[in-house]
């Protein structure tokens, strides 16, 4: 039965959801217990700062969440799969640098916006390029799909590298800002990993 895609996806969707109701709470108090706290900016608006303090790095969490169950339920055999996981964590390496950077400090400056933004950058062109591998191979299709529009498929070739960087890096940071506003990453972090997939 694990030879189906279908049994495997809801065994690794319960397994997400098991590790985020074990660990979750668990994560929660050992952050309390070591005082890892949101600093709130001084510029956001008033009713943020209510906020300070509340467990930071919650990203663990979440990556924790969706690598597992893909490493226990996915097939590993296909590039695919690794090129997704490889990018997911080292955009989550990226993350947690930027908000462990933050807690010695006690502020809400963690990563330099151009270190950070350079390192998505190049985790962008990294997966760019190993998509590009694939498509040299013929294991890959570098052509973009309009929606609604059945005649206009470009092949876009080289000029996938910085489409495949550039929309990536806007994914993380879709849930990056977001998640500097009010602390909810969950939702946009669904959907840019349905992106990435």
């Amino acid at each position: 039965v694990t030879r189906y895609i279908t049994f495997r996806t809801a065994a690794a969707s319960l397994t997400a959801l098991l590790l985020s109701l074990v660990l979750g709470p668990w994560m929660i108090r050992k952050l309390r217990e070591f005082q890892i706290g949101q600093v709130i900016r001084h510029e956001g608006p008033a009713t943020h700062r209510a906020k300070a303090g509340t467990p930071t790095m919650g990203g663990l969490l979440i990556l924790t969440a969706s690598l597992v169950p893909t490493l226990l339920w996915a097939d590993l055999t296909n590039v695919y799969i690794w090129i997704a996981v490889t990018a997911t964590a080292s955009f989550g390496a990226i993350g947690f640098a930027d908000d462990y950077l933050k807690i010695p400090r006690r502020t809400h400056h963690g990563l330099l916006p151009r270190y950070k933004m350079g390192a998505q950058i190049l985790v962008g062109i990294a997966v760019g390029l190993a998509v590009m591998a694939l498509a040299d191979a013929e294991l890959y299709n570098t052509r973009l799909i309009f929606p609604f529009f059945k005649a206009l498929i470009p092949d876009l070739g080289w000029a996938y590298v910085p489409f495949a960087a550039f929309v990536l890096v806007c994914a993380s940071n879709a849930v990056n800002l977001t998640d500097g506003l009010d602390g909810l990453a969950i939702s946009t972090f669904a959907i840019a990993a349905a992106a990435y997939t």
